[in-house]
């Protein structure tokens, strides 16, 4: 026997989970807008605030912020269909996050749900992200208790977890926004594979000559995926949505108030 060229380590429980769900997502009918959004407002702001007050929002959560401003304009776009293929349009908008975290020297992300967002502000959302950040692990994965049972039923209950709302919605919020993390400065996408109704995924910045006010400058672009289940949502309403909440994020929606 030859000396041992490679190291091994557990497939862990969460990725398991993690294949899990992939495989449930991937029975969805999904369709994506790839679109890139002029941040330099909003960015300039959240600046601006920084130098005032000494603290640095979150632009997850304004982009959170923003999202679920969208939806109460059209609550269609979260909706989800229940076994008595009625579709089940819920009055808040809980939006689903991976926030990152370290411990131990170690980084990690873990799912948290800003629950109600269409009604809080910047700075309670910006709380709760930051809330979820110094949770500790075990208290941060208490609710993936799912991925102790075996592998079949698992696939059976996340199967089933779409057409269960109420229950959907408990677990997972009705919408998701993630962000790729994986490409430093400049542009990228990504294309996500998941369960909800409706998913922003934010991508990389990049800076764009444009003209301004007739006047040709650089301005900072953030690239933005957003992907809807096409069996719940059409062409319009998507298209719709996505004009509300681009319109919503150039104008730095939320950050202007006192």
């Amino acid at each position: 026997m030859g000396r041992r060229n490679y190291t091994h380590k557990p497939f862990s429980r969460g990725r398991r989970l993690m294949t899990d769900m992939l495989d449930a997502a991937s029975r969805r009918h999904k369709v994506h807008g790839i679109i890139e959004v002029d941040v330099t407002r909003p960015r300039q702001r959240i600046q601006e605030i920084r130098e005032q007050t000494g603290e640095s929002l979150s632009f997850t959560g304004f982009i959170i912020y923003c999202c679920a401003r969208a939806v109460e304009a059209d609550k269609d776009v979260h909706a989800y269909r229940d076994w008595r293929n009625r579709l089940i349009i819920f009055e808040e908008v809980d939006i689903a996050t991976m926030v990152e975290r370290t411990s131990e020297g170690k980084r990690g992300v873990i799912f948290s749900v800003i629950r109600a967002a269409n009604r809080k502000s910047i700075q309670e959302i910006h709380q709760e992200i930051r809330q979820a950040q110094a949770k500790r692990v075990a208290e941060a994965q208490a609710s993936q208790w799912i991925g102790m049972a075996p592998s079949f039923l698992r696939r059976l209950f996340l199967r089933a977890l779409v057409r269960a709302p109420h229950r959907m919605k408990k677990m997972s919020g009705t919408v998701l926004v993630t962000s790729v993390g994986m490409f430093g400065d400049g542009a990228g996408w990504g294309i996500p594979l998941e369960g909800h109704t409706l998913t922003i995924t934010v991508g990389g910045i990049v800076n764009r000559p444009c003209l301004n006010n007739g006047r040709l400058e650089d301005r900072e672009h953030l690239c933005l995926t957003v992907s809807f289940d096409h069996d719940i949502i059409d062409g319009a309403p998507a298209a719709r949505f996505i004009h509300q909440f681009k319109e919503l994020v150039e104008n730095g929606s939320g950050l202007f108030e006192p």
